[in-house]
Order: C-alpha cells, then sequence, then structure tokens
C-alpha cells in the first residue's frame, strides 16, 4: 500500500483514446466526452493508422479543441502500442484507456477518480458496461444495449451504489483508470506480445497484483460500450491466440477469474441497481 508514495503525485488525469476503425462511433465517444470532462482534463487521440479516410477528417477536426492532443502512428501498430504512445504523451498523469467505440456519461470521471483515491494501492478502476467481460450489468455475459438504456443504468448505478466497488482479478480495457505510479513501477502493455490487441490490460493487471497493487470495479458507473468496431472480424481470432498467450504466462489467470465468477461479488451491488430501476417504472412491480 505504501508503493504509490515511492513515486511524485500524478498532475491529474488524462484521457488516452486509441482510433482505428468507426467514425460515428468514434465521434460520439469524443463529443461526449468532452462534453462530461473539466477544461484541466487533457483529451490524446491516438490515430493507430486508421484506413477511413473520413477518420482523418474527424481527427482533425477534433484536435482544434485546446485540450485535445492527435498523436498519429507511422503505421497500424495495433491497440497496446497506441495506448502506450497515447500515455507516454503525458507522463505526470493518471490515465483513463477509453476505448473509441464507447460513451460516457455526466459525473463518470469523477467517480472513478474517487475510487482510485480510496486507496492508493489500487492501480486500476473499470465501470460497469452493457459489454465489460467481467464487469458487465446486467448478468456477466455482454449484450448490447441502446444509448437511452446505457444512460439511465448509469443513473440508477450512481445513485444505488455511491462510492462502492469490488476487487476483481483484472480490469477490463474498453474503460480503465491506471494510476500512473503502476504505469511508472511496472511499464504500460507488452505490445510486442499481444499484437494488434486483446489480453494486454490483463497481463498489465497480473503483473500489477504480483507487485502489491489492487484492481477494483466500480459499482456506481456505467459505461457504454459498441464493441469489438476496431477489431471487426478478426475479434475472435485475436482473442483465441491472446488468451493462450496470456495462459502461458500467467497459468492461474484462468483460475482467478472462475474464482471470480463463482464468488460473485457483483451480485448484490447488480440487484441494487434493479431494485433503483424498478423504483423508476410508473406502474405497479410485482415480486
Amino acid at each position: 500500500r505504501s508503493r504509490a508514495a515511492k513515486h511524485s503525485p500524478s498532475k491529474g488525469v488524462a484521457i488516452v483514446i486509441p482510433i482505428y476503425r468507426g467514425v460515428e462511433e468514434t465521434r460520439a465517444c469524443i463529443k461526449s466526452v468532452l462534453a462530461t470532462t473539466g477544461p484541466d482534463v487533457p483529451v490524446i487521440l491516438v490515430d493507430d493508422a486508421s484506413p477511413q479516410g473520413e477518420m482523418l477528417f474527424l481527427l482533425e477536426e477534433q484536435a482544434k479543441h485546446k485540450r485535445v492532443t492527435l498523436h498519429s502512428m507511422k503505421a497500424n501498430s495495433g491497440f497496446p502500442a497506441a495506448a502506450n504512445s497515447g500515455m507516454a504523451l503525458v507522463p505526470d498523469h493518471d490515465i483513463v484507456l477509453l476505448n473509441s467505440d464507447t460513451m460516457v456519461f455526466p459525473g463518470w470521471l469523477e467517480r472513478l477518480c474517487a475510487h482510485a483515491d480510496a486507496d492508493p494501492a489500487i492501480a486500476t478502476v473499470t465501470p460497469l458496461s452493457n459489454a465489460g467481460s467481467i464487469a458487465s450489468y446486467p448478468g456477466g455475459e455482454e449484450a448490447t444495449c441502446d444509448e437511452d438504456a446505457a444512460r439511465a443504468r448509469d443513473a440508477w448505478a450512481a445513485s444505488a451504489n455511491k462510492g462502492r466497488h469490488v476487487e476483481t482479478p483484472t480490469g477490463v480495457g474498453f474503460c480503465m483508470y491506471i494510476r500512473r505510479a503502476c504505469i511508472a513501477e511496472l511499464g504500460g502493455f507488452d505490445e510486442q506480445l499481444f499484437g494488434r490487441g486483446y489480453g494486454e490490460e490483463n497481463d498489465f493487471c497480473m503483473r500489477a497484483a504480483a507487485h502489491g497493487w489492487r484492481h477494483v470495479i466500480a459499482a456506481d458507473t456505467y459505461v457504454w460500450h459498441r464493441n469489438g468496431v476496431s477489431f471487426g472480424t478478426a475479434r475472435d481470432g485475436l482473442r483465441y491466440r491472446n488468451s493462450a498467450v496470456l495462459n502461458a504466462r500467467h497459468p492461474d489467470y484462468d483460475a482467478l477469474v472462475q474464482a471470480f465468477h463463482k464468488a460473485q461479488p457483483l451480485a448484490p451491488l447488480r440487484r441494487e441497481i434493479d431494485v433503483a430501476a424498478l423504483r423508476t417504472r410508473t406502474k405497479p412491480v410485482a415480486l
């Protein structure tokens, strides 16, 4: 718990968004970030050599905003390398790594920061999401939902689970707060081993845990995730390949995740959101 004290305190939090495909999803993501964060929060857009011509126009337009920095990779290098490049541009800040196919809602960043502030040994904070792997709501399986449903779920979560989180074996990279002191100690993602992406954040979290860091899921924050926009049809193949790599490096990873699923620490907090949702209904509800 003293590890963070060994490093200089961060100067705040910056948001890093690696970008490849999905022009409209990316536009909506950036718009939501700028609308919900303060003027002191840098936003780093990392163009991983997007093949979409319209994307370049979008990013150049967004870079005119005074707190937005656009960094362009020379060639398509994959999510881990793009994330590392973006995080290196703000070396004095904690990071929120955000997928470009997500959307955030008012108060989201303050809530994530509050969880990190609760304990200097917390390395990562992951919100709930419709497609958040072990951080999914309403259930343990990833599912689609629309913007209105996601916005309502965020409001319900914020009211029902204020300040509450659970311990988790790993963060999830669709939206992950990362403490700078942890990055300084471990380095960033292993871009050589994990290539285009999938599993790199799990590897990072396992390495961090081995050095005494903690990971939590914030039960009071919900982020909408369209899921898989950048990878397209290559998604399943990348997952299969990198899952094998991850388990070769960390043989206990699957057992830890299965133990998390079996213990169901999120179940009572998911139920609190269910109840908050029921209380907003205008018609009688029979339980």
